[in-house]
């Protein structure tokens, strides 16, 4: 790549990180699923390749693709496979393996002509909220006290000065602004998981 120094960049630094393709690892998404090649299954279904391939919108290497199918995007870590034989889904056993066969069974769907599932990681319950912890972030980092930021988050709801202390709302907007934060400094990669009472 010119003008880099040199170096190898897994993303382009000349783009913006809006429209530059991200790709995450199997460990650390749930929904990336490393395919192998496997015995020969059972049934007529199969998956080759070459299905994927065929599906493929972006391919960062040979072995890392992403896929749209039936208008959903899906990605895929192809580990030792052999163009002639049918492959097999990897799926590691970890606190994420219940993600990981979710992803599977949307991936199964997609490819086989059958209604996909919703992805149960952003619902859009959790994509709402995530939009007004990003607000409330800002909006303290701006300097804004809590109230002025209820105040714009909650546009319908009176806040009345003198009750402000024992609302609601205030608590609400406090939970906003601190899991926002978490939100920024590392915890976004809870968005690729599902939603878990413990967390």
């Amino acid at each position: 790549m010119p003008n880099n120094g040199g170096c190898d960049f897994v993303a382009d630094p000349r783009n913006s990180a809006l429209i530059q393709p991200i790709f995450w690892t199997p460990q650390a998404d749930p929904a990336t699923l490393p395919f192998t090649a496997g015995p020969n299954p059972a049934g007529e279904l199969r998956l080759l390749v070459e299905d994927l391939h065929a599906h493929a919108i972006i391919e960062h290497d040979p072995d890392l693709i992403r896929l749209t199918v039936r208008g959903e995007s899906h990605d895929v870590a192809l580990v030792d496979v052999d163009d002639a034989r049918p492959l097999g889904a990897f799926i590691l056993f970890d606190e994420l393996t219940p993600d990981r066969l979710t992803a599977v069974e949307r991936l199964w769907h997609a490819m086989f002509g059958k209604r996909v599932p919703p992805d149960p990681r952003i619902t859009p319950q959790r994509r709402q909220r995530a939009r007004q912890m990003l607000r409330a972030v800002d909006a303290r980092a701006s300097g804004a006290i809590y109230r002025t930021v209820a105040e714009h988050l909650f546009p319908r709801y009176k806040i009345d000065a003198a009750s402000w202390v024992g609302d609601p709302i205030r608590e609400i907007t406090i939970r906003l602004a601190r899991d926002g934060t978490k939100l920024v400094r590392g915890g976004y990669r809870t968005l690729l998981r599902r939603p878990r009472r413990d967390r």
